[in-house]
């Protein structure tokens, strides 16, 4: 195997001296000698065979060549450094990867706004958003396969959460459809008549679709977007979380139903940790900027 003819100390004194605008600076700011870095960049150029600088007066600048090969060697010096930093979060229990279960109901918003708090202080540590319908977040709390989950509904027998927010679900159709033509709906057996459009249920074994399940003909899709697009051309009714149709029930796309003795509903939203055990720093930073970013939005 061919050993490297360059060193990563060597491109990283050839970075500084680009970066601070000359060898007696760069020597300034990494505490060396401005001789040993004028050493260091001339064996690296004649390693390479390459010119990286050139002295014009009293300043150094880059060549063509030295730019490309700059610009690619902060690519290999930042990966060397996010390795080095793993290497010490692992060492000090620091969770390299988060994967949190997000039912869709819950806003996003509000998981992003956690998360741009976290990122600066993540050390690198990757997160994936899974999101989950009813009895699937309740699977994966109850198999541990995810870090963090954010239900509806009463968590898992057997696991603590805090409540987070009230989601109201509010029921919506096209403006042209018999339902909306109605000024309140007297029965479930006038919706029963009607095309109803169902929310999938992500668990691997699922045993119930979102929502009231009374009509006869029913579509199940996998998410509330594909539910809306189909209710905006017109067909079906659903029950939808309030903040994704706003919108579209302000400027009249789609109209909202009253359903007499039933015209909202509520889902509790919580924070589950599957095993409390088992949870590093990172995830518990999470929790706790979650927690934070909910509680500051009630006071």
């Amino acid at each position: 195997m061919d050993r490297a003819k360059s060193t990563l100390e060597q491109w990283r004194i050839l970075q500084a001296v680009v970066d601070y605008g000359g060898y007696s600076q760069a020597a300034e700011q990494l505490n060396k000698s401005q001789s040993s870095l004028n050493h260091a960049v001339a064996k690296l150029q004649f390693q390479l065979g390459v010119q990286l600088l050139e002295v014009k007066g009293r300043k150094a600048y880059l060549t063509e060549c030295g730019e490309v090969l700059l610009r690619r060697s902060r690519h290999i010096t930042q990966s060397v450094n996010e390795l080095e930093m793993l290497a010490s979060n692992l060492e000090k229990g620091w969770e390299p990867q988060l994967t949190i279960a997000r039912e869709i109901i819950y806003p996003m918003d509000h998981l992003v706004d956690a998360l741009s708090e976290f990122l600066p202080q993540s050390r690198g540590t990757r997160v994936t958003i899974i999101d989950t319908v009813i009895t699937g977040t309740s699977e994966l709390i109850n198999n541990q396969s995810v870090d963090l989950a954010i239900c509806g509904g009463p968590p898992p027998k057997g696991h603590i959460a805090e409540p987070l927010l009230d989601i109201d679900f509010i029921l919506v159709c096209h403006p042209e459809h018999p339902l909306a033509q109605l000024s309140h709906i007297e029965d479930d057996q006038t919706l029963a008549q009607q095309l109803q459009i169902v929310i999938k249920d992500t668990a691997l074994s699922p045993n119930t679709d979102l929502g009231w399940l009374k009509a006869e003909q029913r579509w199940t899709v996998s998410n509330f977007h594909e539910a809306i697009a189909i209710l905006k051309k017109g067909m079906g009714f659903c029950w939808v979380p309030q903040h994704l149709v706003q919108v579209e029930i302000d400027n009249k796309s789609l109209s909202q139903l009253h359903l007499k003795g039933s015209s909202k509903r509520k889902a509790t939203l919580s924070l589950v940790i599957p095993n409390r055990d088992k949870q590093g720093p990172a995830n518990e930073l999470l929790e706790a900027l979650i927690l934070q970013h909910h509680q500051a939005k009630t006071t």
